[in-house]
């Protein structure tokens, strides 16, 4: 998984569906080994799940291996992605939520562009007379 990698399946975002997540963690690039371990040199891929659990857990990465301890590396993916998938739900929900009510969308445009005409004002103004067309 990789933010910079151009392909679709190696990044996870925000909004994606748990069947998109799963999906993705399930395509992830490891090794042939199948104990979770962590060892970034050697092991970049499996390390990679490791450090993402770790993250959306909040758990150490020694608390990771030692819950992924007797998993191997296809079932371990299943599980990171679980866990991705509780820790980003809420923030899922209110990306619909707000998505589908429009009017509130339109309202926060509205408020958005009024206060940043407000807080250009004042420079267009000035830089107007600088010009010289005022």
């Amino acid at each position: 998984m990789s933010k910079s990698d151009p392909q679709r399946l190696a990044t996870v975002n925000i909004a994606d569906s748990p069947d998109e997540i799963v999906l993705k963690f399930r395509k992830a690039v490891t090794d042939f080994t199948s104990e979770v371990t962590y060892d970034p040199a050697a092991r970049p891929g499996v390390s990679n799940l490791v450090s993402i659990h770790a993250a959306v857990t909040g758990l150490s990465i020694k608390e990771v291996l030692h819950q992924a301890t007797g998993l191997d590396t296809a079932h371990y993916k299943m599980v990171v992605a679980e866990s991705v998938i509780q820790k980003f739900a809420p923030i899922r929900n209110e990306i619909k939520k707000l998505q589908e009510d429009k009017s509130h969308l339109i309202k926060v445009l509205e408020d958005g562009a009024e206060k940043a005409k407000e807080l250009a004002a004042p420079i267009y103004r000035e830089i107007r007379r600088l010009v010289g067309f005022q």
